[in-house]
Order: C-alpha cells, then structure tokens, then sequence
C-alpha cells in the first residue's frame, strides 16, 4: 500500500468504514425485539435523533463545516 494514491486509500477506507457504520446499524436494529428488551419511545428517539445529528455532522465535514465530539449516552 505504500503505492496507494490518495484517492485508492480514501476508497478503501470509505468502503470498509461504510459496510462497518452499516453493519452496526444492522446490530442496533436487533435491540428492537420487545421480548428480548424493555425500551422507551423516547429512548428510541434519542438513539435516532442523535445518529441522525452525527450523520449532518459527518456530511458537513465533507462541505467545509465544522463538528463537535459528544458520547452519546441515554
């Protein structure tokens, strides 16, 4: 990889972070099972408001906006 253009190591990692962020996403799903957890409608909203706030975030980054580091916690 020492030969890899800046734009070959950028699609790599686009790649595989992508199918990671997919994969746990796929993963969070899984809690939705009622039987197995007990969960909030408003817990549920907080999970999703917020990745869908690190998902702006992200984009932003791409067109020159700025970004704050938060944990997320319920």
């Amino acid at each position: 990889m020492d030969n890899e253009s800046n734009r070959e190591k950028f699609v790599r990692l686009a790649e595989a972070r992508t199918q990671k962020i997919i994969d746990t996403i796929k993963l969070l799903g899984n809690c939705s099972n009622r039987y197995v957890y007990e969960y909030t409608e408003k817990d549920v909203e907080k999970i999703f408001s917020t990745i869908e706030a690190e998902l702006k975030t992200a984009k932003a980054k791409f067109t020159g906006g700025g970004s704050k580091e938060t944990r997320f916690k319920l």
